[in-house]
């Protein structure tokens, strides 16, 4: 064996950023500017999409200003009545009003339209983020709060941005120019509104703090229900075994309640605030009415003029008790998006290399060069690994429960990183391979053998693209399964059901060897992929096994030691060291820890 080499990798372990925060710690327009970076779609056209917007508003000045000029040059004209300046009026005012819905309808469609692509952007992005994300990192969130974010969060950004986000540029807008038409008939009155409104607009940023905090906890306690409610679903057979519907019943009502109750608060104080904002609005058309009416008993102001003003007094205040609403829309996006990017900043604890290098062609050798590794925030769990494994070698990982064995297998697949030490295959470090390429050339066969809700043959062939019924129905006979394989009820079209339940345990082992050797890797790992196989479906899983491996390099972690006695290499692993090296009768001889754990497994198992 080779001297230590120090070569301290990129840990979990080391990476104090591994976890998932609750959200980004991002102000409220940082957020915003980050949040559209990273759906550079919902820009596409914005100016175009702003300009047909902004004359769709001005047209609302239209009606105050046909009111006034139909009221003094028709309905008030010195002559008497004239009919046709209030005709023509009515119908100028009626076209330019089609005219700025029409430019309203299509700003909101182009608006939607773009939206939608560029959430869509933010889904992609967090859902290939979630995947990038090392196994220790997705493990500190609860797989329904993961989702949530990837869902849920993302829906409140798009309710904002299609409607929200415009109505509050277009509010300001609005509001500017009800100012200038307002401040053209009266600058007293003006100045009176503004006088009625400005303890609501100083008051505003105290009440986008509170609501900020607010509507941070109703997304985190949605997360968390989310959550709960995905939990209880998948696991409704373990619940209903063990009787307790009514512990978990109480589980998901505190969860439904805490975040009904944040939502009830966050609401609470947006409900106050727009109150408020109706009572200076009423409060300000009353003051208007009492003193425009002065203002005309004095001569200032004709009667058309006060009946303007009062219609653009209703546009002044109409963003305004909008404003409420609209700042209950911000929160809540801006709360979610923090969500979504809080994810995307989470750093990736197994990075893709800059400087890619490819793995030779051909059988592929397997070196563990002095490798230790401890979990984040926990103690060493491998202790300075060191073995070489030649190509086409069976290894078997033995050792007591917690002893180190499924880490090894994880290191093996680049699932983490080691922290000292370098792991190569075919003589390249893990941390140089791209990960297409070493997903193509390193297989892990789990205890679990997750299968999609699809049919066998589709589950067989997911992780080869292009391949199709042909090929799954080839490795199947490879495989020896072909039996199997007639009798299932519809064949490779029998549906495997959710997560593969409607097949046996032993079953779904047997698709996820076969999917396995259809990716056709040069190097397999196996955490005891018959660990979950009844003795019915034992001896044709175990002679699959044996086809599988056939000519390739397989290092199996196993807990039933039958696996060790036809492999050619057994590696005993105690307390996280690599305590023997050997073949089974080489060790059996030698009497040590690999004896003592042969004899316990034998007594157990007679």
């Amino acid at each position: 064996m080779s001297e230590p080499v120090p070569q301290p990798g990129p840990t979990a372990a080391s990476q104090p950023g591994y976890r998932i925060a609750p959200a980004s710690d991002l102000g409220l327009f940082a957020t915003i500017r980050r949040g559209i970076a990273t759906s550079p779609a919902i820009r596409s056209g914005f100016w175009l999409t702003l300009l047909l917007a902004i004359g769709g508003t001005a047209g609302q000045l239209v009606v105050p200003v046909a009111v006034q000029h139909a009221t003094d040059a028709g309905l008030l004209a010195p002559g008497g009545v004239d009919v046709g300046v209030v005709v023509r009026t009515a119908l100028l005012a009626c076209v330019l009003a089609l005219v700025a819905a029409g430019l309203t309808i299509l700003a909101r469609s182009r608006l939607v339209a773009a939206t939608e692509r560029g959430l869509a952007q933010l889904r992609v992005a967090a859902f290939e983020h979630v995947h990038r994300l090392g196994v220790l990192t997705q493990n500190t969130e609860r797989r329904g709060s993961l989702i949530s974010r990837v869902t849920a969060d993302v829906d409140t950004v798009a309710l904002f941005v299609q409607w929200g986000g415009l109505t509050l540029i277009l509010s300001l807008l609005q509001l500017v120019l009800a100012s200038v038409a307002i401040g053209f008939y009266s600058w007293q009155l003006l100045l009176l509104i503004w006088a009625c409104l400005l303890p609501m607009i100083l008051l505003a940023p105290a009440a986008q703090r509170v609501l900020s905090r607010r509507y941070a906890l109703v997304r985190l306690r949605a997360g968390a229900m989310l959550a709960a409610v995905s939990e209880s679903v998948v696991g409704a057979r373990t619940i209903k075994a063990y009787g307790v519907q009514e512990r978990t019943r109480r589980t998901l009502d505190r969860a439904v309640r805490e975040q009904r109750d944040a939502a009830v608060r966050a609401q609470t104080i947006a409900a106050g605030a727009f109150s408020v904002g109706v009572l200076l609005s009423g409060l300000a058309l009353a003051a208007v009415v009492v003193a425009g009416t002065l203002l005309g008993i004095g001569g200032r102001l004709s009667v058309g003029d006060l009946l303007a003003v009062l219609f653009l007094t209703q546009l002044f205040v109409q963003p305004v008790q909008m404003a409420t609403e609209t700042l209950n829309q911000l929160q809540d996006a801006v709360a979610g998006w923090r969500r979504v990017l809080s994810l995307l900043e989470t750093p990736v604890s197994v990075a893709e290399p800059a400087r890619p290098v490819p793995l030779p062609p051909g059988p592929l050798a397997v070196q563990v060069d002095h490798v230790s590794y401890a979990y984040p925030d926990g103690p060493r769990v491998l202790h300075d690994i060191d073995i070489e494994l030649p190509a086409g070698t069976r290894v078997v990982v033995v050792g007591a429960t917690g002893s180190g064995k499924t880490t090894l297998g994880r290191l093996l697949t680049r699932l983490i990183d080691p922290s000292e030490g370098v792991v190569r295959i075919g003589g390249v470090d893990l941390r140089d391979v791209a990960d297409a390429d070493l997903r193509r050339r390193v297989v892990a066969v789990t205890q679990e053998g997750h299968l999609f809700d699809r049919s066998v043959g589709e589950n067989i062939t997911y992780a080869v693209p292009g391949a199709g019924p042909e090929q799954a129905e080839q490795v199947l006979v490879e495989l020896g399964l072909a039996d199997w394989l007639a009798g299932l009820p519809l064949g490779l079209d029998t549906p495997v059901g959710q997560r593969g339940e409607s097949l046996s345990a032993g079953e779904r082992q047997l698709v996820a060897l076969a999917r396995a050797h259809l990716v056709g890797a040069d190097v397999l790992v196996l955490d005891e992929a018959t660990s979950a196989v009844d003795p019915a479906t034992e001896l044709r899983t175990s002679r699959a096994l044996a086809r599988l491996v056939e000519g390739r390099t397989s290092i199996t972690v196993a807990h039933r030691l039958s696996t060790a006695q036809s492999a050619d290499l057994v590696l005993v692993i105690d307390a996280g060291r690599l305590v023997e090296v050997g073949s089974h009768p080489e060790l059996l001889a030698a009497d040590g820890e690999y004896a003592r754990l042969f004899r316990a497994w034998l007594a157990a198992t007679s």
